[in-house]
């Protein structure tokens, strides 16, 4: 099944960082993520070129959207360079070079409130699957 799924999905290498970012808001809208967020912040900060946040509602939520992440774009034939918070319930942070996400629970995406810290960043735009499913009716 994943050579099926393989053969489907183009692959993400040499993908845009906007390619990418969108990849990931895919995969995590996919797999319910709450209030995803996707930041343009090249002009913020050196380390990366887009930040894509979202919540779960649970630990196990948390831990599921980052596990999937890293699945999903491995199949396409990306790897993060960087995976943190393995052990942790309420942040989990997978370095894509380019993009890098931020998976918190409530509590946490409260306190540090990435999008308050780089509110001059341009929110993008993606359309989610329900989007998509409400234009088809």
């Amino acid at each position: 099944m994943e050579e099926t799924v393989q053969k489907q999905l183009p692959t993400l290498k040499g993908a845009t960082p906007e390619e990418l970012a969108h990849a990931i808001f895919d995969v995590l809208d996919a797999k319910k993520a709450h209030n995803i967020k996707v930041l343009r912040v090249e002009d913020q900060t050196v380390i990366t070129d887009y930040f894509v946040i979202c919540t779960g509602n649970s630990s196990t939520q948390v831990k599921s959207l980052g596990g999937e992440v890293e699945y999903k774009l491995g199949l396409r034939g990306v790897s993060p360079t960087h995976f943190e918070g393995r052990d942790n319930n309420g942040w989990i942070v997978l370095d894509y070079d380019s993009v890098i996400v931020h998976i918190f629970n409530r509590e946490n995406r409260d306190f540090y409130n990435l999008e308050k810290l780089y509110g001059d960043a341009q929110e993008i735009t993606f359309e989610g699957i329900d989007d998509k499913i409400g234009e088809e009716q």
